[in-house]
């Protein structure tokens, strides 16, 4: 590459937030700051845009680039970025570089993010230097809230700038580790198959609904369902169904004078033993322990 430039591009947005600041309001309030911005930015068509970091980075840099291609090399692999594709690079020691394509220079929006918690956060959502670029569905709410990032920090580095921003973060990273739970279909006539399903579940406490009864509203087999159900919720439909059941339990058992044994009629349990040991499985207490500890709360 004959030019190099790390910013200066027309348009381009870019704030780099003070060291000192950083540091000493997370010292102060380190319950809030597990996760913060150091720096974000926007760089429209970025031609000759380049960095390299032979010792790594201590932040996660997030690259989102909506128009153009970029290249990147983190150790000793090289990958290629397109459009409404991301990059989602972990705080390392490995060699880091990355630069915009000189034919279709890239689009991109970023941030870098580090904190106390950066390394455990990487490890618990398997974000390793060796992932590649990631398909993702253009949503408008991903550029809003990247809008609002920017606009907090801003309008300045107060304390309540700063955790909104922390905070919006959280969910602005939701959007990229699980983009469909972000997007809307505007034309969709019906709730998806758990929504409805969970509603049903509402609906119905009193009843034993099986997994057998639930497949076959939506005439799918049951592993199918289940399949399904457990990819949106990370439960099985009866446990989800129990724990409804018992969270209903709760509010009657706090609010509701009435015998143990009635609560359990009224959520489809003919046996009310039957129902203390449900109850005790789920909750750590049997029903009446819960109602005294309740009461005490209360």
């Amino acid at each position: 590459m004959s030019f190099k430039r790390r910013d200066g591009f027309e348009g381009e947005k870019l704030i780099s937030l003070p060291p000192g600041i950083l540091r000493d309001v997370v010292q102060k309030n380190p319950a809030l700051f597990q996760l913060y911005i150091t720096h974000i930015g926007y760089f429209p068509k970025a031609l000759f845009h380049y960095r390299e970091r032979r010792k790594g980075c201590e932040d996660n840099i997030l690259i989102y680039c909506i128009q153009g291609k970029g290249h990147y090399v983190i150790g000793d692999k090289k990958f290629e970025v397109s459009a409404n594709q991301f990059i989602l690079l972990p705080a390392t020691d490995h060699y880091i570089r990355y630069w915009a394509d000189h034919e279709d220079p890239w689009t991109i929006y970023w941030v870098h993010y580090t904190g106390p918690a950066i390394h455990s956060f990487n490890q618990s959502l398997q974000i390793t230097p060796q992932k590649g670029p990631v398909n993702l569905i253009f949503n408008d709410k991903t550029l809003d809230t990247w809008h609002r990032l920017y606009q907090s920090l801003e309008m300045g580095y107060s304390l309540e700038n700063l955790a909104n921003a922390t905070m919006c973060l959280q969910y602005f990273m939701a959007m990229f580790l699980y983009p469909d739970k972000h997007l809307i279909s505007e034309n969709t006539a019906k709730p998806d198959i758990v929504t409805e399903t969970i509603t049903h579940m509402r609906l119905h406490l009193d009843k034993k609904l099986s997994v057998e009864d639930m497949a076959k509203k939506h005439q799918l087999s049951c592993s199918h369902f289940s399949m399904l159900f457990r990819k949106g919720t990370g439960m099985a439909p009866v446990d989800y169904f129990i724990h409804l059941k018992m969270q209903k339990a709760c509010q009657l058992i706090y609010t509701n004078e009435g015998k143990i044994k009635e609560i359990a009629m009224s959520l489809g349990y003919d046996d009310p033993f039957y129902f203390s040991r449900v109850f005790k499985k789920n909750m750590g207490q049997s029903p009446e322990q819960y109602r005294l500890t309740a009461k005490k709360v209360g």
